[in-house]
């Protein structure tokens, strides 16, 4: 490669070798910055370009790997496309099957439409929030490590590079979008009779471009500092518009709509005009379903070509640190390591910063776990926003298993603990931070079981203050006695939190015993279970009585269900202790068996 340009240019600055520059020239070409110049970056002016003969011999000198690589590929969509017409074409040809011999769906088609407004609405910000947050730490333009580290630095135009892995995200990021689609014409053409065609098309309208219209945002965080510092201010305030345009939707559905809200949302963005379109084929359509239509088809296409325009000024140095983040996460995925994933992200995303606050140190040596807790929970603030954005969900689900019987009540109390120990788990850090490595905990006096049992003290108590709000706020709806289990479920959930930080190195033995032959058998369920043990076992214990507490309503049962909540906290903070006992026995790297 160094030798080929002379034959088509003289030795010009450009054309001799980066050891041969000058100090000067090394600056003027951006080879001392993220390696283009403001000329480079764009596909004229090159005086030396190399790009087709490269990426030629390239293609030709990977064409084993990329057959390879397009197998594998190949036989994930055939699983994917398998799954999806097993799980979801087959069951629902039966539906339509059932309907053309007299069975009746429409009973459902007013709660559907009532929830649609709002909740087709939060569906297009989640998508819109969950892909500009995946802009903050990789975004849709993510070569390979290969290309940002070694092709890009060569004489190549990056535009011919970079496209490709856009146009990849924008299909990979559409593709939910065209089953969700699907499963919208299938429940529209169920329940309100409409026509499957017409209900595939508009469908469609907010299923492919919500999801490309979002990608296109992602790759503007990718590019600019300013607007992914934006994104992670608007995030907390999205989460909490989402959960209440889901609750919005439940109201709906329960009789309470408020129409001149809905028009607001829909009318607010492209997450709204996907609402809209969606609506068009039904007796409750919006006036105006064309506009919103023309709206999302303009707005995806001009953001398309300008994105495709953007793919190739990102800076050098973003994809080098992106591609390397990526590999890093990908691998940490692949050898199950879910924790070093989830810290990569945070790290490369900004998640990780923590604010500078100070808290008068304790006069009492049994204070000071506590206080570095304390003042670890306020330095990181994020993490008390998410427990209370979680706890809103648990809440509603624990107002939907009050007024339910049977299965569904069942159902909701599980759903309601199970989102109550997510929002508990966001304050355990410093637990789980002591047991990536068991030398951390050189510091306490304290044996590591006895320390870990006081990491459980400031979550608990924040679990309680966040229960006694929950609390205030069913009290004052008029929901009784059954509103004080929110703060009993605290302590019995941290404990829960607190079994799974000891957990200690994970047992991916479970997952790929030999013994259990080359399918795996049950190995990933057993890997699961292991892996999810405390709040498994805590959310199983605590359903039945909880939900007998939250049906009744009255004292008895409801101070059974605490003492219940009592007594699981205390055996899974012994279970917690001895599994902490056991690592502090066992050197790094070893298994806990």
């Amino acid at each position: 490669m160094s030798a080929a340009p002379s034959s088509k240019a003289g030795p010009t600055a450009e054309a001799r070798t980066d050891d041969e520059r000058t100090d000067d020239e090394r600056t003027d070409s951006g080879s001392a910055g993220d390696g283009w110049s403001d000329d480079d970056r764009s596909d004229d002016g090159w005086d030396d370009d190399w790009t087709d003969e490269t990426l030629a011999l390239l293609r030709a000198l990977r064409a084993p790997h990329r057959r390879n690589r397009a197998k594998s590929v190949g036989f994930a969509v055939y699983c994917v496309v398998l799954i999806l017409i097993i799980w979801g074409g087959v069951p629902s040809l039966g539906l339509f099957l059932q309907a053309s011999m007299g069975a009746d769906y429409t009973g459902h088609g007013g709660d559907l439409l009532a929830a649609m407004p709002a909740g087709i609405t939060a569906i297009g910000l989640v998508t819109f929030l969950l892909l500009v947050r995946d802009g903050l730490w990789r975004g849709p333009v993510v070569p390979p490590r290969a290309a940002a580290d070694w092709l890009l630095i060569h004489p190549v135009r990056p535009r011919p590079v970079l496209r490709p892995w856009f146009w990849l995200s924008c299909a990979v990021a559409a593709f939910p979008g065209l089953v969700a689609a699907v499963g919208g014409m299938v429940a529209l053409g169920l329940t309100v009779r409409a026509g499957l065609p017409a209900a595939l098309g508009w469908c469609l309208l907010g299923g492919l471009c919500v999801p490309l219209l979002a990608t296109c945002a992602a790759l503007v965080v990718e590019r600019s500092d300013r607007a992914a510092r934006w994104v992670r201010r608007l995030t907390p305030w999205l989460t909490l518009l989402i959960i209440a345009l889901a609750g919005q939707s439940a109201l709906a559905v329960a009789g309470h709509p408020v129409r001149w809200l809905e028009l607001v949302e829909m009318w607010s963005g492209p997450w709204g005009w996907a609402a809209i379109a969606a609506l068009a084929p039904t007796s409750a359509a919006v006036a105006g379903g064309w506009v919103a239509a023309a709206l999302l088809l303009v707005s995806t296409g001009a953001a398309l070509v300008l994105a495709d325009r953007a793919a190739a000024t990102v800076p050098l140095a973003r994809l080098r640190e992106r591609a390397r983040t990526a590999a890093g996460v990908l691998a940490a995925l692949r050898t199950v390591e879910l924790r070093s994933a989830r810290l990569a992200v945070n790290s490369a995303n900004g998640s990780a910063r923590q604010r500078r606050l100070r808290l008068p140190a304790p006069r009492r040596a049994w204070l000071v776990v506590p206080w570095r807790d304390t003042l670890a929970l306020l330095r990181s603030p994020a993490r008390l926003g998410r427990a209370t954005v979680l706890t809103v969900p648990a809440l509603l689900c624990a107002v939907l298993a009050h007024g339910a019987a049977g299965a569904l009540s069942w159902l909701a109390t599980a759903v309601a603990l199970t989102f109550g120990y997510l929002a508990v788990a966001q304050l355990l850090e410093p637990a789980r931070i002591e047991t990536d490595d068991v030398r951390r905990a050189s510091w306490s006096p304290y044996p590591f079981a006895a320390l870990m049992l006081r990491h459980a003290v400031v979550p608990t108590l924040a679990g309680v203050l966040l229960g006694l709000a929950c609390t205030g706020a069913l009290l004052a709806a008029g929901t009784g006695p059954a509103a004080w289990l929110a703060p009993a479920a605290a302590p019995a959930l941290v404990a829960a939190g607190l079994v799974n930080a000891c957990r200690g190195v994970l047992r991916k033995d479970l997952m790929f015993s030999p013994a259990q032959g080359a399918g795996g058998g049950t190995g990933p369920l057993l890997f699961a279970a292991w892996y999810a043990a405390g709040p498994a076992v805590g959310v199983a214990a605590l359903t039945p009585m909880f939900s007998s507490a939250l049906r009744g309503g009255t004292v008895v049962p409801v101070g059974k269900a605490a003492l219940m909540a009592v007594v699981v906290a205390v055996l899974l903070l012994r279970w917690a202790q001895a599994r902490a006992a056991k690592m502090s026995r066992v050197r790094p790297g070893e298994s806990t068996l």
